[in-house]
């Protein structure tokens, strides 16, 4: 994975902080009622209007500008006029935004009003998951420090983390090497070094680990048909101090 030169630093910094107020707009316009689609429009326009571009649209064929993902789907789900959002649903939304040659990379998880338990739960492990995660990711430290440090506490919890999909680096590319697993043992992989960007992205599941691709070729499903959420940061590796860019 390639060390980011000052202006590739300040550029995923842009991107970063183009994603995280997109993010934060979406989060204040979700509500029951609304289509995934008008998300992705609201998505889109939002980004543009910043003067970045959304890096998923035409990814290796991905037909949409952001992942809108419901309930039981776990990743890489496709918004759509007819999927509308219901009181007690959970979605997780991922996105993708490039800046001048850069990338940056973000998901969350949002609550539809009021949620079981349950599914609070499991947001909130998932989020502590990623921080977990992040804590771990010091210059020095390995690939698989980070991804303990997320399996560990989604386990401990007694949810399960996805194996199908992992983090990823990135830079001027939205996927680079290394990738990021969310499980795996410390002391293994790919040494961290300062002015590495990654993304960590726990997705964990409340049933078994285990998915399926529906036949669009895109949208990933729990086997069990139980709940997941996602969380995902890129970072920048820096000491001690890993730097949240989004």
């Amino acid at each position: 994975m390639p060390i980011l030169s000052n202006n590739g630093i300040i550029l995923i910094k842009k991107a970063g902080s183009i994603l995280r107020k997109t993010l934060d707009y979406l989060g204040k316009e979700l509500r029951a009622g609304i289509s995934t689609k008008k998300i992705e429009a609201l998505a889109e326009k939002f980004i543009e209007s910043s003067g970045a571009e959304c890096a998923f649209k035409g990814y290796k064929g991905y037909p949409a500008a952001i992942c809108t993902s419901i309930n039981n789907v776990v990743v890489h789900g496709i918004p759509g006029e007819n999927q509308i959002l219901k009181p007690g649903d959970i979605i997780s939304i991922d996105v993708g935004v490039r800046y001048e040659g850069y990338y940056a990379d973000a998901a969350r998880t949002y609550a539809v009003g009021r949620i079981r338990p349950d599914s609070e739960r499991l947001m909130n492990v998932t989020r502590e998951a990623l921080y977990k995660g992040i804590d771990s990711a010091l210059s020095g430290n390995r690939i698989g420090d980070i991804s303990w440090a997320v399996q560990s506490h989604v386990e401990s919890a007694g949810f399960s983390v996805v194996r199908a999909f992992v983090g990823h680096g990135i830079g001027s590319n939205i996927h680079e090497e290394p990738e990021v697993p969310n499980f795996g043992q410390p002391g293994r992989g790919a040494i961290l070094a300062d002015g590495m960007a990654i993304a960590i992205e726990p997705m964990v599941n409340a049933g078994t680990s285990e998915i399926e691709i529906l036949e669009d070729g895109w949208t990933a499903i729990t086997r069990d048909g139980e709940r997941s959420a996602h969380f995902e940061h890129t970072i920048i590796i820096n000491g001690k101090n890993p730097e949240i860019v989004t």
